[in-house]
C-alpha cells in the first residue's frame, strides 16, 4: 500500500511560495492566474499492510509530524503500490 498526502496552507494563510510563484508566471507570460497556492506531496510506502491500516498510519503521522494543523490542513489516499 502506499498513502499519497497532500498538504497545503489552511485558506487565510499567507503563501509566499505561492505568490513568489505567482509573480514568476505571470513574468513568463502567463495570464488568467488569480492565485497559486504551494504544497507538500509525501509518499509514503508501507509493507506488509492492509488498506485500514495504512489509513490508520497515515492518519496518526499527518497528526503527529507530518502536517502543522494551527497553519496546514492535509488529505490523503491510500493507492496500491505500482511495484
Amino acid at each position: 500500500m502506499k498513502a499519497k498526502i497532500h498538504v497545503t496552507l489552511k485558506n487565510g494563510i499567507l503563501d509566499p511560495q505561492g505568490k513568489t510563484i505567482h509573480h514568476g508566471l505571470e513574468m513568463l507570460g502567463f495570464s488568467g492566474i488569480r492565485e497559486v497556492r504551494a504544497g507538500k506531496l509525501i509518499e509514503i510506502l508501507f509493507e506488509g499492510m492492509n488498506r485500514a491500516q495504512a489509513q490508520q498510519e497515515t492518519e496518526n503521522a499527518c497528526k503527529k509530524l507530518l502536517a502543522n494543523p494551527v497553519i496546514e490542513d492535509y488529505d490523503f489516499v491510500i493507492v496500491e503500490d505500482e511495484k
